[in-house]
């Protein structure tokens, strides 16, 4: 990420909101961080807990009183336009754990994010959203065909990659089969 548009991003964030309100933010581009995709800019920010009780700065009620708070700061963000360059913007409750592994979820801390593009697909006529946890492997695959250009998001890759499966002549066999062994599952 070069330092000037991150300078300019982090900037364009904190004006939105008092002085004080965050602790840190952190301007990210692909790479710094594996939630954010080839391409793409994100914001995480971290709120200030110091006026907090200190058994309650991961609660949701943290983000839902940082939320109410500053409702007019939110709505500037999306007023200026800045979350249409954004990919998303990620609100986290400020504390040492949060900074080493901000995009570790096994602590269960509560976040809330902003700016996310849909994806095309998203509210589509006989869609269904699928959520998945990729692997370092598996992440590294989905992004090196996004950089050279088979699709331009991951959803959109997964997409790509069942279609090609669906083009296999294997699989119309397996269908058959899954097909037959549904058959016989009725019958007992």
């Amino acid at each position: 990420m070069d330092e000037a548009v991150a300078e300019s991003v982090r900037e364009r964030v904190l004006s939105c909101f008092p002085a004080g309100t965050f602790a840190w933010v952190d301007v990210l581009g692909y790479g710094d961080d594996p939630a954010v995709e080839p391409g793409d800019t994100a914001v995480r920010v971290f709120i200030d807990q110091a006026s907090r009780p200190e058994d309650d700065r991961d609660s949701k009620r943290t983000i839902d009183d940082f939320a109410e708070a500053n409702e007019e700061g939110i709505g500037q963000l999306h007023d200026d336009g800045l979350l249409s360059s954004i990919a998303w913007v990620e609100f986290v409750p400020d504390n040492p754990r949060a900074r080493v592994k901000p995009y570790d979820q096994s602590f269960g801390m509560t976040r809330t994010f902003l700016g996310k593009r849909p994806d095309v697909m998203d509210g589509a006529k006989g869609g269904t959203r699928v959520g998945t946890w990729l692997g370092p492997a598996d992440l590294a695959t989905v992004d090196a065909l996004i950089m050279a250009g088979a699709a331009s998001s991951r959803s959109e890759v997964i997409r790509w990659a069942l279609g090609r499966i669906r083009e296999n002549p294997v699989y119309t066999q397996l269908e058959e089969r899954v097909r037959e062994t549904g058959e016989l599952r009725a019958q007992l």
